[in-house]
């Protein structure tokens, strides 16, 4: 990540705070990760090990495998096989997800035909980084989800989306429940968090089951996971389809603060050198569930990311690569570790589908 636009937008967030007064964090995220110059994922690279993490895809090709089948089945046994489905991929990364979905997809010549690739991706690098690995693909890029077309039933995947999507904080006292701000030090030279006001609107953000908190309690929360859910499930609900979401997160309201930055595969002060690092939260489960059946649509899940991946077979898939490339085996069997194993991705991550109400449930929620 380039140092110059960093440091840049530090200054400009500095100067707004100081005319303006203490932001909202979730203003602060969404400066730090897409303000066009100096945003986080607007410049380089930041995935691999070269960048500052690595995600599920760029594990292992068994990943996507099988979320390409995942995506087969749900067009053919699900939706009834249309001849047209709008086949997207939110925050698609380099495209690694999205190139091993369709190599996968070759299995079945009728999906694979009937499949239409949209990407929703901000990033003008990283829009470069999927042109790349999705070169000989027909792709249609979007700036957001908005612009998916209508005309036809939707098969969505979002790995590692919505842990993006800026959170806000409020903790409990005992005047009440005050938002933690981000704010400037008595030097007016550092970013540091404030505690605003006591705040009326709190407990329309807090999920009710934490409404009744202890002092010094902190409520993480996400209107704009809300918000894009409800959009994603009434589109869903209108034009048919499904959703598939995999992200690290909660299963159950909980109080904390999950914020966190990452750079160079290390923990790193949020509130330090803004845009260097990448900043993401854990994503809350229930609340993102209740916004979709809200909306009338239905929602299956969460489920751990391990046992998604088992029900959709991919240890005999491990095994099947083991058996074609025995040199390979130590790297498969690392990189199944990683994907299933409860003390690596497999516990902390989790799937959820959304989809149109009425239809057949999904895999691996048929019983």
């Amino acid at each position: 990540m380039a140092e110059q636009p960093a440091k840049d937008l530090e200054a400009r967030l500095k100067r707004r705070i100081a005319l303006e007064g203490p932001i909202t964090l979730a203003d602060y995220m969404t400066a730090v990760l897409t303000d066009p110059k100096g945003g986080y994922y607007m410049e380089g690279d930041p995935f691999g090990r070269a960048g500052d993490f690595v995600t599920a895809p760029e594990v292992s090709q068994m990943f996507g495998e099988m979320i390409g089948l995942w995506c087969i089945d749900l067009w053919q046994r699900v939706l009834g096989a249309p001849g047209r489905v709008i086949l997207a991929e939110l925050g698609p990364g380099r495209g690694t997800l999205m190139a091993d979905i369709l190599r996968s997809a070759k299995v079945s010549p009728e999906f694979a035909a009937a499949a239409e690739v949209h990407l929703v991706e901000v990033s003008p690098a990283l829009k470069e980084k999927q042109r790349e690995k999705l070169s000989g693909q027909k792709v249609i890029w979007h700036k957001d989800g908005a612009g998916l077309p209508e005309s036809a039933p939707l098969i969505v995947i979002a790995n590692e989306f919505f842990d993006a999507l800026p959170v806000r904080h409020f903790e409990k006292t005992a005047q009440g429940w005050r938002e933690r701000l981000v704010g400037l030090d008595e030097t007016r030279d550092r970013l540091v968090f404030h505690q605003g006001p006591v705040s009326p609107s709190a407990l329309a953000f807090i999920p009710p089951a934490l409404h009744e908190a202890a002092e010094g309690s902190i409520a993480e929360v996400s209107p704009a996971v809300v918000s894009q859910t409800a959009a994603l499930a009434e589109r869903l609900e209108a034009q048919g389809g499904a959703a598939l979401v995999i992200d690290y997160g909660r299963a159950h309201p909980a109080f904390g603060a999950t914020l966190q930055a990452v750079r160079g595969h290390e923990r790193h002060d949020p509130l330090e050198a803004p845009g260097s690092a990448d900043l993401t939260a854990h994503v809350d489960f229930p609340a993102m569930i209740a916004a979709a059946e809200e909306t009338g649509a239905a929602a299956f899940g969460p489920v751990t990311q391990g046992d998604f991946l088992r029900a959709l077979g991919i240890e005999l898939r491990a095994e099947n690569l083991k058996a074609a490339n025995p040199d390979s085996t130590a790297v498969v069997d690392q990189a199944l570790y990683r994907l299933i194993d409860a003390e690596a991705m497999g516990e902390l991550f989790k799937a959820v589908v959304l989809m149109q109400s009425g239809l057949e449930a999904p895999a691996p929620f048929v019983l």
